[in-house]
């Protein structure tokens, strides 16, 4: 599935890092940030979760929740939130719908090989489950400063 700016996000019943399960609708009324990553606590994934960590009261501020998503279980999501003290939820899309749903499900390469994973996007949503961007070229040293643009 293909999104663009204006369409209304898919919605999405995923469990967080502890089970508890999230739902587009327990976010209307506010702005929502949910960024895709290919693995916790890798080099990359690592470095974009810091630097929304670090911003995160900055970004709180301007009315934002963020939510990371990616297809790791609750049990890796625990220990990543753990190392690095990350303040915000973590979904385990461990079936992979919603990373299916938003399209960010894609084939990648790596040293000639070819193979499915995650995207590392971002969707700014509006307090109506609107589509308000889609950032696909993520500074993973910089994530924050991109949402706030």
């Amino acid at each position: 599935m293909k999104l663009n700016i204006g369409d209304p996000a898919p919605d999405f019943a995923i469990p967080d890092q502890d089970g508890i399960l999230h739902k587009l609708s327990d976010y209307t009324g506010r702005k929502l940030v949910i960024y895709f990553y290919p693995k916790d606590d890798t080099p990359g994934c690592t470095a974009q979760a810091c630097n929304l960590r670090d911003n995160y009261y900055a970004l709180r501020q301007k009315g934002y929740e963020i939510i990371g998503v990616s297809v790791d279980d609750t049990k890796a999501h625990q220990k990543f939130i753990k190392k690095y003290e990350l303040p915000f939820t973590l979904l385990s899309d461990t079936e992979k719908k919603m990373v299916e749903d938003y399209g960010v499900w894609q084939e990648k390469s790596m040293y000639g090989r070819k193979y499915m994973g995650t995207m590392r996007y971002t969707f700014i949503i509006d307090e109506n489950g609107i589509i308000q961007d889609i950032i696909t070229k993520v500074d993973t040293k910089e994530h924050a400063k991109q949402i706030a643009e």
